[in-house]
């Protein structure tokens, strides 16, 4: 069945646009009728982060839940990953972000997580779309039975306390310089202060969100800043959240950054070493280099590979009892402590490793040398420019000059209206022109 309002990530769209105070109410009302099961108060947890559009669907949403009978906490900025683990810690029935991660601030949106803290399943999704056109009058609470709000206090520190609590006890990351950019955005308060907690000497970027700067030149998906810093003051590393918090890049100390597929070499190297890995594999998506498969396979480590998108990495995982997976952009799921990606905690199980063998970060975190990739991505208004005759043929071209020797990747987002364009060889020049024919087809199209 096609889907009307999710995507792969929950609801997204332009706030006032496609995210809108009426959307949300519904959003509210349907999901709190589905999620309520048996006789007890029920309760949903909402996290947010800075976009100025969040108070205006956090009070939307506080509207529809409560007036289906649900109580509402509030928890003001957190971490996706925060919100999922106080979800389940605090026997929500369910938990709420808004956020639209690493977009601009103009953008938001609506994650939804279980009880247990895991993202929805296509069904429960499906069910809670059907009833948001739906007219559910008659299924409001009585005056006498709905819901109340409040905001809850300590969250934060709850957090902090669980990140911290995913390294070994007695690790401390004394004697390292971190500058963390938190891309003005939901990790702005804790990530700082569970890095200090554990003993690192901590300069902090990205932490003054104005309701507009989310995501604006900082945080992982524009790490350049963050480099800059590490190099001007001289810091061992520099981690890089996005808006939500959780993704992460890491940067060495020569300002080059790490991206997902190093990062998750490290830490699988590191619990193979260390007996934690659940199977000897690891799960990632069509997008994550063939030089980490190699890498891995020389460890005797499969990768298991997944369509784009955490949710399907994450789903693998639980289908087939991996641990450990993750996306090339930084997504790292560590299903031992978090039902979704988690930035912060990603970056500190790559510190731990760096700690234990006492080396620079850029050499802890260049595992393999990666084959030349290139990504390019085409936005269009209107159409399925991939549905195009000239396209097909460049796509069919493209794949006949790869001839086995290389991958290709073509893909619509799941959250803009962008095709993403990636192919991947031994040979450099052979892959970018391939990935120019391919681009320019597609730019005829959707002009």
């Amino acid at each position: 069945m096609a889907r009307k309002y999710f995507g792969t990530d929950g609801i997204r769209g332009r706030a006032n646009g496609t995210i809108t105070p009426e959307l949300a109410l519904k959003v509210g009302q349907a999901a709190g009728l589905v999620f309520q099961n048996g006789e007890h108060r029920h309760r949903v947890l909402i996290g947010k982060d800075t976009r100025l559009s969040g108070y205006m669907i956090e009070n939307a949403l506080v509207a529809g839940f409560t007036s289906v009978g649900m109580d509402v906490l509030l928890t003001g900025p957190m971490p996706t990953p925060a919100v999922a683990m106080l979800t389940r810690s605090m026997r929500a029935d369910l938990g709420v972000m808004i956020s639209a991660s690493h977009n601009p601030y103009d953008d938001n949106g609506i994650k939804l997580f279980g009880p247990d803290g895991y993202k929805l399943s296509d069904d429960i999704e499906l069910t809670i779309e059907s009833m948001i056109d739906d007219d559910v009058s008659r299924k409001l609470a009585k005056s006498a039975d709905l819901g109340r709000a409040k905001r809850i206090d300590g969250v934060q520190d709850r957090y902090i306390e669980f990140a911290k609590r995913t390294l070994p006890r007695n690790l401390s990351l004394e004697n390292l310089r971190v500058v963390v950019d938190c891309a003005h955005g939901a990790g702005y308060r804790v990530a700082p202060e569970a890095l200090w907690e554990l003993g690192a000497e901590v300069i902090s970027l990205g932490v003054d969100p104005d309701g507009f700067n989310i995501n604006r030149e900082c945080g992982s998906t524009s790490p350049e800043a963050l480099a800059q810093k590490v190099r001007e003051v001289r810091a061992d590393v520099g981690i890089a959240l996005d808006g939500d918090a959780d993704r992460v890049a890491i940067v060495d100390e020569r300002g080059h950054v790490v991206d997902g597929d190093q990062l998750m070499a490290v830490i699988a190297a590191s619990w193979q070493e260390d007996g934690r890995l659940a199977k000897p594999g690891v799960v990632a998506t069509v997008m994550s280099n063939l030089g980490l498969e190699r890498y891995l396979g020389s460890l005797g480590i499969t990768l298991a590979r997944t369509a784009v998108g955490d949710r399907y990495v994450l789903e693998r995982m639980r289908e087939q009892g991996y641990n450990l997976g993750g996306e090339q952009s930084g997504h790292i799921i560590l299903s031992d402590y978090a039902t979704t990606g988690d930035g912060l905690v990603a970056a500190l199980q790559v510190l731990a490793v760096v700690k234990k063998l006492g080396l620079p970060v850029s050499e802890v975190c260049h595992r393999f040398e990666p084959l030349p990739q290139v990504l390019r991505n085409v936005r269009y208004k209107k159409g399925k420019p991939l549905e195009d005759a000239k396209v097909r043929v460049a796509i069919e071209r493209a794949e006949q000059r790869l001839n086995g020797q290389g991958r290709l990747v073509i893909r619509p987002s799941g959250t803009e209206p962008v095709i993403r364009v990636m192919a991947e060889g031994d040979d450099k020049v052979l892959v970018e022109d391939v990935v120019d024919g391919i681009v320019t087809a597609l730019s005829d199209a959707a002009a």
